[in-house]
C-alpha cells in the first residue's frame, strides 16, 4: 500500500512539474511521450466545472509560476538588466537544465551565474555586466543566511606572527566587479521596497509589477566585500590591496604571504602600506570580519 502511494505521489509530481508551454498553459504531450490528459485522470477526478486535465493545470500552474516568482524576488537586478522578455526568456532556459531540486527555494538560483557563463549568447551582449549583477545577486542571498563564529580573542592579535592564520566570517563575500553594479541593486532594491532575504514564501501569485530597464552603465573596475550585519546586507568597496588581503585569509594563507600577496605590484610606499593594514584591520575587527581558526 506505501509502495503504491509512493509511486501516484511520483506521478503527479512528475506532472505537476513539467514545463508549461510557450503561453503558460500546460503541456498536452509531456516530453517523454505521455498524453498528458491520460496522466491527470489517473489521480484527479473530473467535476461539474473541470476535467481533470483542468484540475491538474492548476497546480501545473502554480508550481512554476512560484519558481518564477522566486527569481524575480531573488535577481531583481538581473531583470532590470535584460528587461522582462529576455528575463523570462532566460529563466526558463535556465529552469528546464536545472529545475528545482532543493526543499527550499533559497537554492533555485545557486547555479544561475555558471548557467550564464556558459550561455552568454542568452543575454544579448551584456554578458559581463550580467554576470557581475547576477554574481553580486547571489553573494547577498549566500551572506544574509551564512553561519557566524566567535571572534578572536583580543590577545590572539597581540602574539601574531608571519605564520599566523586567520578566518573570514562566512557571511563576507570577495567579489571583483567590471561594473558598479552595487549602486545598481541598491537602487533596484531601494525602488521596489525589496528585503534583505532571500524568497521562501509560500506566494504563488505572478508578480503584476515591472522594474524600469537599466541602460547604459559604463565599465569600472571595483573590489567589493559584501556582508551581513545583524539581519542586513551590506555592500562596502575595497581598495585593491585590501581586496588582495581579503582573497589571501579566505584562502589559509599565512599572514606573512597575505601581505606580501596584497602589495605586489602596489604604488604604495611602506608607510602608506602600513598606515592600510592599521585601518584595515580595525575595520575588518569593527565588522566583525574576522574569527580565529579552527
Amino acid at each position: 500500500m506505501t509502495s503504491q502511494l509512493l509511486q501516484l505521489q511520483r506521478r503527479m509530481a512528475t506532472a505537476v512539474m513539467e514545463p508549461l508551454t510557450r503561453q503558460e498553459t500546460t503541456r498536452k504531450i509531456r516530453r517523454d511521450g505521455a498524453v498528458m490528459a491520460r496522466e491527470a485522470s489517473v489521480f484527479i477526478k473530473p467535476n461539474a466545472s473541470l476535467t481533470s486535465l483542468e484540475r491538474l493545470e492548476i497546480y501545473n500552474k502554480q508550481y512554476w509560476f512560484r519558481l518564477y516568482s522566486s527569481l524575480e524576488d531573488d535577481f531583481p537586478g538581473l531583470l532590470a538588466v535584460l528587461g522582462r522578455r529576455t528575463f523570462e526568456r532566460v529563466m526558463r532556459c535556465y529552469l528546464d537544465t536545472y529545475p528545482s531540486t532543493s526543499f527550499t527555494l533559497r537554492d533555485l538560483g545557486s547555479k544561475l551565474l555558471m548557467y550564464l557563463s556558459s550561455h552568454e549568447a542568452l543575454t544579448g551582449g551584456k554578458s559581463k555586466l550580467v554576470l557581475d549583477v547576477v554574481g553580486l545577486e547571489w553573494a547577498h542571498i549566500e551572506a544574509y543566511d551564512a553561519a557566524t563564529f566567535p571572534a578572536p580573542e583580543p590577545k590572539y592579535f597581540a602574539g601574531i606572527t608571519d605564520d599566523s592564520l586567520l578566518r573570514l566570517q562566512p557571511s563576507v563575500r570577495l567579489l571583483e566587479l567590471s561594473y558598479p553594479v552595487d549602486d545598481l541593486l541598491i537602487s533596484i532594491r531601494q525602488s521596489i521596497g525589496s528585503s534583505d532575504t532571500s524568497s521562501n514564501n509560500a506566494s504563488v501569485t505572478r508578480k503584476s509589477s515591472t522594474i524600469r530597464y537599466v541602460g547604459k552603465i559604463s565599465p569600472t573596475n571595483l573590489w567589493l566585500a559584501v556582508h551581513r550585519q545583524e539581519f542586513a546586507v551590506y555592500y562596502k568597496r575595497l581598495r585593491p590591496e585590501e581586496y588582495r588581503m581579503l582573497c589571501g585569509i579566505q584562502a589559509g594563507l599565512p599572514l606573512g604571504e597575505v601581505f606580501g600577496t596584497a602589495f605586489q605590484g602596489s604604488t604604495m610606499d611602506e608607510a602608506s602600506q602600513a598606515d592600510l593594514l592599521q585601518e584595515a584591520f580595525h575595520q575588518w575587527a569593527v565588522l566583525g570580519w574576522l574569527c580565529a581558526p579552527e
